[in-house]
């Protein structure tokens, strides 16, 4: 090899090293190509040769507000497969279900978490949706297990009590609507009937500490962390759902299901309560999003499930049963494709 320059020729000593440069920088270029396997010690594949189509290099997990179970679940997540994958897969931080989704459609996020219930209605266009949002499941998650709650000391025994007082409905803008409607809607009541008031969940706890709010909707993993606040603090009541009225639900609804709190799960709760499933956590993507992203993504996450687990309990919900169930968001094709290699997804789907 002979080098030159603008100025002329360049002795042969320097032409040898300048070799061994560009040698020594190719070489580095593509050993740090490659993402270090923390376990193995190997470098991972690269994100072009991973599947049929190149991964991105990057690739983001919408959450929700830092403090909530979607932040850290999807935290929890972005670690898992950031380990396994040559790209670099971060969670972020977000408003919630309403605004992942939105942003999955303009491709800001690759992933995201949701409530199984809001992506019912926004897949279709429907309640405040104004158009269908092209939103796919890639893996169902854990169950929302949530309640109205009042202090023991209150009148209010049923759900139709709540015409006439105070409740907490949740935080503005997050979107309980979509499955706090039909609820009430079942048991023959609606948002006109009460005077709803709007707060975080810690924050409803402190309303109804307060007396500025008789009733109060909370839920999420259980056990649910406001819900410990609360019982701890004060003596409470859980408000039954009616029997019929869940029927109803679980009938017309597929992201409604029957959700049992052990006995003993809060203070002075000593017998089981059948609570409901108001809508799963989970996994989801974009229709358009590339079925080889999306299969290899599932794959790892599913592999490596172990480990969501040991970094929060709701990862135990990653288990071949729960992934696959129907919630009314139809199934992304790269996810359908993994669960079918690994023979947990039926036809009958």
């Amino acid at each position: 090899m002979q080098f030159s320059s603008s100025r002329g020729w360049i002795p042969p000593t320097i032409q040898l090293s300048l070799t061994y440069v560009v040698a020594w920088i190719f070489l580095t270029t593509i050993v740090g190509c490659g993402k270090s396997d923390p376990e193995s010690g190997r470098s991972s594949e690269t994100a072009a040769t991973i599947g049929k189509a190149p991964i991105s290099k990057f690739l983001s997990i919408g959450t929700a507000p830092p403090g909530g179970a979607f932040f850290v679940v999807g935290s929890a997540i972005a670690e898992v497969v950031d380990n396994h994958l040559a790209s670099t897969v971060s969670a972020e931080a977000t408003k919630g279900t309403q605004e992942n989704i939105r942003r999955l459609r303009s491709g800001e996020l690759d992933f995201a978490l949701a409530n199984a219930a809001i992506s019912y209605f926004a897949v279709r266009g429907q309640g405040a949706w104004k158009e269908e949002y092209p939103v796919r499941t890639v893996m169902t998650l854990a169950p929302n297990v949530a309640l109205f709650i009042t202090q023991k000391s209150s009148n209010i025994k049923r759900i139709i009590d709540l015409k006439g007082n105070r409740v907490v409905v949740g935080p503005a803008g997050a979107g309980f609507e979509y499955f706090l409607t039909p609820i009430l809607r079942a048991h023959g009541v609606s948002y006109k009937d009460f005077n709803p008031l709007y707060n975080t969940q810690l924050g409803s706890v402190d309303m109804l500490a307060d007396g500025s709010a008789k009733v109060a909707f909370l839920g999420g993993a259980v056990p649910t962390a406001s819900i410990v606040q609360a019982s701890a603090a004060h003596d409470i009541f859980f408000i039954p759902f009616d029997k019929k009225a869940k029927e109803k639900l679980f009938k017309d609804y597929p992201f409604f299901a029957s959700a049992t709190i052990p006995a003993n799960t809060y203070r002075n709760q000593l017998q089981p309560f059948e609570g409901m499933n108001v809508g799963s956590m989970h996994l989801v993507t974009s229709a358009d999003v590339d079925e080889e992203k999306v299969y290899h993504f599932t794959k790892i996450l599913y592999e490596h499930r172990q480990q969501v687990v040991e970094k929060h309990p709701a990862g135990k919900a990653i288990n071949p049963k729960n992934i696959v169930k129907d919630t009314g968001t139809p199934f992304h094709p790269g996810a359908i494709r993994y669960y079918t290699d690994v023979g947990i997804w039926s036809k009958d789907q």
